[in-house]
């Protein structure tokens, strides 16, 4: 058998092996085939199980884990300055699996907020990539992991402290509600399938498939939660505290929790259960007025994931603020600690019924149901004082409209154009706040909230319910669009800070909704007058929309075709903006051009991952997006296993569609598998896939 050992201890003479069946071996050094000094955590090695069980032995080293140099590091932290968003600097290390995952967050976030808002955001996100990188000399190298399976300590811990420096640096609710629209995209779809596992993975088969966003971005939200559980002072006392006693250290889950209860003397015991059980808790409100006294009453439930098919009750902070109907606040942001599957909360000696708004700032990563309607929403898109709400409330409104279009036949809600309207056009609010609340849910998005609900969704239906409703969203402010442009226009020198960023996002907002009544031509304006690249691509993606962008397709090829990673750019864009019928053609002719090496990760995934974000084309019915990349994920396994098993997890969701769908994906599924000498992250990641 293979395995990989986790630890050693040279005085003892023994250690720990984890082997490719998931089971932990103990060994002794004496078992050791090969020089016993070189033994390493990491090592692969191949060796034998004793009768009894439960011990290795006749072990013979495969690998050693082989050192960073000094040139090394020097080089890799100029890739990482420069090109650290991209997870060059990662490459360059041999540590494939992060490079993956950064790779992963900023393509599918361009993919998934739209090219006008996430172009703005490649700055920010390169700004906090070097942060992360930064802040890993504490978390991460200073203090580093005991295992693999201590792989959330540091990154979640450090995906946290990266969020909360991009906050300081632009805008807060703007960085929250992205990273909660990354997590439900990436990680609840996670979750919600074949590939969910706990924050702290109980075992694997091969570790680069756990560069996941369970890992990364639920194991940052975990922190999140226990800062708001502690308090401030008591989370920062108790950081301080860990990096003071573990200096210099290998860690683990245990010992960083120790050190919150140490501080602040509470029982973590149940609040562990979030490294240890996967899965997306369903939170349910229901509500009782009587008599001044105001109760909510929630219940939580995780559905059974595999290997887990029973869920205890976990802590969960539950931020709620409470309206009056003139808007003003009675109760101002109050911190619920749900412990139990089921609890009520009161609230005594108000005067009139409230509004409330439950789950402020996105206190805790769970789906909440609530019994409400769109005038309750609306009031709360225009009343509510917490930010992520007020946005939260515009896309519930958003994700109805949508729901009801697709299912019941109806026209867009004159409603939500209204509210839309005038959130649009409130100067008070920041203006990269308002382009986030502009953006209608992805189509990815709406195909889980209809599975949720019981609906088999159509990826074509919702492709035509969201262009309908978009343009719906155009001829309501036609009259404001050109204004809304020109007042947010930056001209300016261009600077990369938060006040242009945001402007430029709204302003490209406002162009994308102009361009579906002018055919493109004010788009076509800025193309030509564009001097930074956030302007040339925010018009360049209108103009193709618009189904006018062949001549500015040339002229950007003709201008930037030296540039490798602006290409890369120019790749993607035609795939994931391709109509659903033409995008798996779109990208085979792609391919077929010289510049196209699939040896290239980035752009392997510009072509491949855009095709796997435009979910109409992906999932035309013609099955043409399922065959395209199953025959490039066969080809690129032999050179790039790693990239090839992430790539797996663009059919990790196909259990949710109609049955012709799932034989087509299934066909695909089996023909992967099928391949000669497939490699072992492809063989984890398919075969996880197919036991859904």
């Amino acid at each position: 058998m293979k395995g990989a050992i986790l630890e050693y201890n040279p005085a003892s003479g023994s250690g720990l092996i984890s082997g490719n069946d998931g089971v932990r071996y103990t060994f002794k050094g004496t078992e050791f085939r090969g020089d016993v000094t070189k033994i390493k955590i990491g090592a692969e090695v191949d060796f034998e199980v004793a009768e009894a069980g439960g011990e290795a032995i006749n072990i013979f080293p495969l690998s050693v884990p082989a050192a960073t140099g000094q040139k090394n590091k020097i080089v890799a932290g100029l890739l990482a300055i420069f090109l650290g968003g991209l997870g060059i600097h990662k490459f360059y290390l041999g540590m494939a699996g992060p490079g993956i995952i950064m790779l992963v967050v900023w393509l599918f976030g361009w993919i998934l907020f739209g090219i006008p808002t996430l172009i703005i955001g490649l700055i920010a996100l390169i700004e906090g990539i070097i942060a992360h990188e930064y802040f890993h000399n504490w978390t991460g190298n200073r203090i580093t992991c005991r295992d693999w399976f201590q792989l959330c300590l540091k990154e979640g811990l450090t995906v946290f402290r990266d969020q909360q420096f991009t906050s300081d640096m632009r805008s807060e609710p703007v960085k929250r509600i992205s990273d909660v629209l990354m997590l439900r995209a990436r990680q609840f779809r996670e979750d919600a399938g074949p590939l969910a596992h706990n924050v702290r993975p109980e075992s694997y088969q091969e570790i680069n498939n756990f560069y996941t966003a369970t890992v990364y971005e639920k194991g940052a939200e975990v922190i999140g939660m226990l800062k708001r559980l502690v308090g401030e002072t008591d989370y920062y006392r108790a950081l301080d505290t860990y990096f003071q006693r573990h200096d210099g250290q290998a860690c683990t889950i245990e010992d960083w929790i120790k050190v919150f209860e140490d501080v602040t003397g509470r029982d973590l015991t149940q609040f562990k259960r979030w490294y240890t059980q996967a899965g997306t808790p369903h939170l349910t409100v229901t509500e009782e007025w009587a008599n001044g006294k105001y109760n909510l009453h929630f219940k939580q439930e995780t559905k059974p994931t595999p290997g887990q098919p029973d869920k205890q009750p976990l802590v969960i902070p539950i931020a709620v603020g409470l309206l009056a109907h003139d808007g003003s606040e009675i109760v101002p942001t109050t911190l619920l600690e749900m412990t139990e599957a089921e609890q009520t909360f009161s609230f005594d000696g108000l005067t009139e019924r409230p509004i409330p708004s439950i789950l402020r700032e996105f206190s805790a990563p769970v789906v909440l149901h609530r019994d409400t309607n769109n005038q309750e929403r609306a009031f709360l898109l225009a009343h509510d004082t917490d930010p992520f709400n007020k946005w939260e409330a515009g896309r519930a409104l958003a994700k109805d409209v949508l729901v009801r279009m697709i299912t019941k036949g109806t026209k867009p809600d004159t409603g939500f154009l209204d509210a839309l309207r005038q959130m649009a056009l409130d100067d008070t609010q920041d203006p990269a706040f308002r382009a986030l609340a502009m953006a209608l849910p992805s189509q990815d998005d709406i195909a889980q909230t209809l599975f949720a609900s019981g609906v088999t969704p159509d990826p074509m239906a919702i492709y035509g319910a969201v262009k309908t409703l978009s343009r719906a969203i155009a001829e309501h402010m036609k009259d404001d669009l050109p204004a809304l442009l020109a007042a947010n226009t930056v001209t300016e020198p261009y600077q990369p800070n938060a006040e242009q960023s945001g402007k430029r996002a709204l302003a490209n907002t406002a162009l994308s909704l102009l361009s579906k009544l002018d055919n493109g031509t004010a788009a076509q304006a800025q193309y030509d007058a564009a001097d930074n690249m956030t302007q040339q691509l925010s018009a360049l993606s209108c103009l193709i929309r618009a189904g006018a962008g062949a001549d500015a397709l040339a002229k950007f090829e003709q201008q930037w075709h030296g540039d490798r990673l602006v290409m890369d750019k120019w790749f993607g864009l035609q795939v994931m903006l391709a109509e659903p019928e033409d995008a798996a053609q779109v990208a085979q002719t792609l391919t077929e051009r010289d510049d196209f090496d699939m040896k290239n990760p980035n752009r392997f995934r510009a072509v491949f991952g855009a095709l796997a974000g435009n979910p109409a084309g992906f999932h035309h019915p013609s099955g043409d997006g399922y065959r395209t990349m199953a025959d490039w994920l066969i080809k690129l396994d032999t050179v790039n296993p790693q990239t090839t098993a992430r790539m797996c997890s663009a059919f990790d969701t196909w259990k949710r569609y109609d049955a012709d769908r799932q034989a087509m994906i299934r066909d695909q599924l089996e023909r992967i598998a099928a391949k000669p000498d497939l490699s072992r992250d492809v063989t984890e990641m398919v075969e996880r896939i197919m036991a859904a």
